[in-house]
């Protein structure tokens, strides 16, 4: 995959993906950039911009292009492992089907900063992360542990099993403010258009909602995201 950009460049740097090589546009400007990839013992290679304008999918690379390994999926039980030995409740976000990748890159920026442990992800009808998701995610995809599953009801299965309450955000439930979100907990948001499927509401144990005002009576899924997770952290920090 690429990365492009000094944001998603240098995070890449620190993340879970193997950095292959980096192309660094002669007489950048951004020197403590070139400083840290020299540290890092990574290949990198001085070009001219035409060279990495051959190669930029976006052409908004800002003189920093990184060709690193495909992501590296991670298991339900190392997110959760890593969560208790954060010393924190741990926090997952399952994505029940959001297939656009400006989305999904948007979601994980928001999980990565409001201290989110992993993310599960179904193998069909999902998006992955590519290259546009990382770009879009400003780097933060390669800090942020994302799970692909075959079948998500089974995974909440799981969570519930080891001590997670799991609740979906939807329509019609419950106002998620006045709703208790300590503990490990497991939050389900819908895709762009099926919204969390029938059975997964079955089986979780709380429906929550964001209260609304306007005439417009949805969100988009990356902002509701947003807000459910800011949520959670407003409770947990006000303990």
């Amino acid at each position: 995959m690429i990365v492009e950009g000094k944001n998603a460049v240098e995070e890449a740097l620190g993340g879970h993906a193997t950095v292959e090589k980096i192309m660094i546009q002669k007489g950048t400007n951004a020197q403590y950039l070139v400083d840290k990839i020299k540290d890092s013992g990574i290949v990198y290679q001085f070009v001219d911009r035409t060279a990495l304008d051959r190669v930029s999918k976006t052409k908004n690379h800002q003189g920093f292009v990184a060709f690193v390994s495909d992501y590296r999926y991670f298991e339900l039980r190392e997110i959760i492992d890593e969560g208790y030995k954060k010393g924190t409740q741990p926090l997952i976000l399952i994505l029940d089907g959001v297939e656009d990748p400006h989305n999904f890159g948007n979601i994980i920026r928001t999980a990565e900063c409001m201290g989110v442990d992993g993310i599960i992800i179904p193998k069909n009808r999902s998006a992955s992360v590519t290259d546009t998701v990382i770009r879009v995610s400003a780097g933060a995809a390669s800090h942020v542990k994302v799970c692909k599953v075959t079948n998500i009801n089974h995974e909440i299965e799981y969570l519930k099993e080891k001590g997670f309450w799991i609740f979906a955000a939807d329509m019609g439930g419950m106002d998620v403010s006045k709703t208790n979100l300590s503990g490990p907990i497991a939050i389900v948001m819908g895709g762009e258009h099926t919204g969390v499927r029938t059975l997964t509401r079955t089986l979780v144990d709380g429906i929550v909602s964001v209260p609304q005002h306007g005439k417009v009576n949805s969100l988009n899924v990356a902002n509701a995201t947003a807000m459910v997770l800011y949520e959670v952290n407003r409770q947990r920090g006000a303990k």
